[in-house]
């Protein structure tokens, strides 16, 4: 029997909401899209074990960027880290309670970050020492991974004893992730260079973690404007879209291109939080979608892509946008592109990046932040229209956050659907009728 009061379809969502909080993240057009931490124990020591930990990045565009990954859990007993290689503890902790050999990490709760390019070839493992970047599946699969060694003393040292670590958290380099709680798995398996043999992980267990952009961010980070060839109406972002100017821009809030304040704070490379060209919207990013060209059987969109952050340039970029034109896409011009099928049998979704040594980095605010490309599709008669923003997209993400889109009304419409012509029409009956009346 349902509570009283509550609808019929209520009641049915009532478990959703129980289950599922308001921070939980799913992505409709990466629905399976996840970071996942694997914990293989690869030998036990006379106190614990040795295990490699990897960060498989699971989502098809959204990377981890500059400066990087920071991974912390809590220990079930009074586990240590005797040493590490490809990583590092970013602090040690109150070891001194051991003689002699002093662990690398004493802490309850370690926090782990990757090491640096450069680091010596003996601190080093595979997929390690990348700062931390790990980019997406999509875009870079052979730099999707991340990996570390850790030594772990005062543990368990059978399947049976081992303890797996609790409160997992994962910083990407800022909030935004929810982790799970570890889980034992099949063993790993690993097959030799020769591919002769195949050996396999003493234990294994998985922690998922999901990206929830509400919890990353407390304002948008970009935004989106149209144009189009058949009304010069220019839509620009909303106003206050990503935060309003401030008064005093001298604070830091915003600068305007050419001031004499931006030659001091741009050098400024302990400060990593966004510092935007004075704008309406202040987003850090704008994506503009412009209709260009209409041809016969063909129509042509140009897209540009502007950096306002003058502390930031974004490498290995991408771009996802859903259109329902996108599987008649014919040709694309200084993009890669891969269509995204979340769905069977739904071709509306593509994932576009910048050529590598072309333009796959967008620099910081200036005359050289932007790039651009050309889109060009072919016309299905049966669907296709510039009528009611039709040509316009239906979502952009930019770097994996979804952008601010214009409010539907504000779209440039075409000359004979506009209201605008309204008014023309009506004066010149109007001036009609007052020639007739002095005739």
């Amino acid at each position: 029997m349902r509570p009283s009061g509550v609808t019929p379809f209520l009641f049915l969502l009532l478990p959703l909401l129980i289950v599922f909080p308001s921070s939980v993240a799913y992505d409709s057009l990466d629905p399976n899209g996840n970071v996942t931490i694997k914990w293989d124990v690869m030998s036990w020591t006379p106190d614990g074990y040795v295990a490699v930990v990897t960060m498989f990045n699971f989502q098809q565009y959204r990377h981890i960027q500059a400066p990087g990954w920071t991974l912390g859990w809590t220990w079930a007993k009074k586990e240590v880290i005797w040493s590490m290689m490809g990583g590092q503890t970013t602090e040690q902790g109150d070891c001194s309670k051991f003689k002699g050999n002093v662990p690398h990490c004493c802490k309850k709760d370690p926090t782990v970050v990757d090491l640096l390019p450069g680091t010596p070839y003996n601190q080093q493992i595979a997929n390690c020492c990348k700062g931390g970047v790990i980019n997406s599946w999509v875009q870079d699969p052979a730099n999707a991974a991340s990996s570390f060694q850790v030594s772990v003393g005062a543990a368990g040292t059978s399947n049976k004893t081992v303890r797996l670590p609790k409160n997992f958290t994962l910083l990407a380099p800022g909030p935004g992730y929810t982790c799970g709680p570890a889980k034992i798995v099949r063993p790993t398996k690993f097959m030799t260079a020769d591919k002769r043999r195949i050996t396999q992980a003493l234990m294994t267990w998985n922690v998922t973690c999901t990206y929830s952009q509400f919890l990353a961010q407390k304002t948008p980070s970009c935004c989106v404007s149209l144009s189009s060839f058949y009304n010069e109406t220019i839509v620009n972002c909303p106003t206050c879209t990503c935060g309003c100017q401030d008064n005093a821009t001298d604070t830091g809030g915003c600068v305007k291109a050419g001031s004499h304040y931006l030659a001091s704070v741009v050098p400024d490379k302990t400060n990593n939080a966004p510092l935007v060209q004075c704008t309406s919207h202040m987003c850090p990013i704008r994506v503009h979608w412009h209709v260009k060209l209409n041809y016969k059987d063909y129509w042509r969109v140009k897209i540009t892509i502007n950096n306002f952050n003058y502390r930031m340039n974004y490498t290995q970029w991408n771009l996802v946008i859903q259109h329902p034109n996108f599987d008649n896409l014919t040709q694309i011009f200084s993009f890669n592109y891969k269509s995204l099928t979340p769905y069977a049998g739904l071709n509306d979704t593509a994932m576009l990046w910048g050529v590598k040594f072309y333009n796959d980095l967008l620099t910081q605010a200036g005359p050289l932040g932007n790039v651009q490309s050309e889109l060009l599709f072919r016309k299905d008669k049966s669907t296709f229209t510039f009528d009611k923003g039709w040509a316009f997209p239906r979502r952009i993400y930019f770097n994996g956050d979804n952008c601010v889109m214009p409010p539907p009304d504000a779209y440039p419409w075409l000359p004979n659907s506009s209201p605008r012509q309204i008014a023309p029409l009506l004066a010149l009956l109007c001036s009609a009728i007052l020639v007739l009346a002095f005739i």
